[in-house]
């Protein structure tokens, strides 16, 4: 994750169409005083929880394929994750390596109980192949025994997941220089330390060591709170609703400014009020406060990663 926050810092001081606002970080750390809103990790009961290996596997299926909704203005993780639950309830091996390598698009769709195909279905199916393949091959089909050889460290794991699984090697090149921003990697490391309440196999030595999770609802909601400013070319790209191209100059500040600017925050919380906040909770809440605003606007990208 280090090199998460030294390729987005690398960029942030670069960046030509997005500017992290220090006056604006200033003002939101202010507002909140040391203390960001309580918020739960699974607060609307939508995961699949049941204290062992099981929910490991959800877990990674689901953040193998927690990305790229807005396509169809119906569907959000919320449907991914509930769905997943469905399933997994219904059929307890319906996440076996072996199946996972044979699942298809109707078989995925049929799962989730939607009706039509899913925005980047091909893509998804791939990856769910891809992670059959590499369990079975190298962690005896379980997601848990990466977990527990990663030795209770966050930044291990992510690094494990990235070395085993391509579909998780969040990377960008920007202007020559090579970028990394890791976001369902790092999200599956979270999700483990909330299911499980920092236990088990939420256990991390780590924990703050993983940074927010690069996506398109963080990047709106900053910039809603003054934390993020736009060139008027992209501001106007993104209220028109255009496509963003994956790995444009763009694309890349909108994700790594967004690690670069909650870094700056958490450092200013613990400098003006002493208390050290995980960048996990900064990205809880303010995930929650964005999906709370219909009205916000984000940028479109198609990508695996986000």
């Amino acid at each position: 994750m280090e090199e998460v926050r030294a390729s987005s810092a690398w960029v942030a001081s670069r960046s030509s169409h997005v500017v992290v606002d220090s006056s604006g970080i200033e003002k939101v750390v202010e507002t909140i005083r040391g203390s960001i809103p309580k918020i739960e990790w699974d607060f609307e009961g939508i995961h699949y929880f049941d204290n062992g290996p099981l929910t490991v596997q959800y877990l990674f299926v689901l953040d193998a394929l927690n990305f790229c909704f807005w396509p169809d203005k119906d569907l959000s993780y919320d449907h991914l994750a509930s769905g997943l639950k469905a399933a997994v309830q219904n059929d307890t091996s319906v996440f076996d390596a072996d199946r996972l390598q044979k699942c298809t698009g109707p078989q995925l769709r049929e799962l989730l109980k939607w009706p039509r195909p899913l925005p980047l279905e091909d893509e998804r199916i791939r990856l769910l192949h891809e992670v059959g393949f590499e369990l079975e091959r190298s962690f005896g089909g379980k997601a848990a025994n990466i977990v527990e050889s990663c030795g209770k460290s966050a930044a291990n794991l992510v690094a494990l997941i990235a070395r085993h699984f391509p579909g998780f090697r969040d990377h960008s090149i920007y202007k020559g220089h090579q970028v990394f921003l890791y976001k369902r990697a790092q999200i599956f490391a979270a999700d483990l330390w909330g299911a499980f309440k920092g236990q088990g196999y939420g256990e991390f030595s780590d924990i703050g060591s993983v940074t927010i999770f690069a996506d398109y609802i963080v990047p709106a909601v900053l910039r809603q709170l003054g934390v993020l400013k736009y060139s008027s070319t992209l501001a106007s790209i993104i209220e028109a609703n255009s496509e963003i191209g994956s790995g444009s100059e763009e694309e890349v500040e909108l994700r790594a400014c967004s690690v670069y600017a909650v870094e700056k925050m958490r450092e200013l919380i613990k400098i003006k009020s002493g208390k050290q906040v995980l960048s996990v909770e900064l990205d809880l809440w303010l995930w929650s406060f964005g999906i709370q605003s219909p009205s916000l606007q984000h940028h479109r990208t198609l990508s695996i990663y986000y």
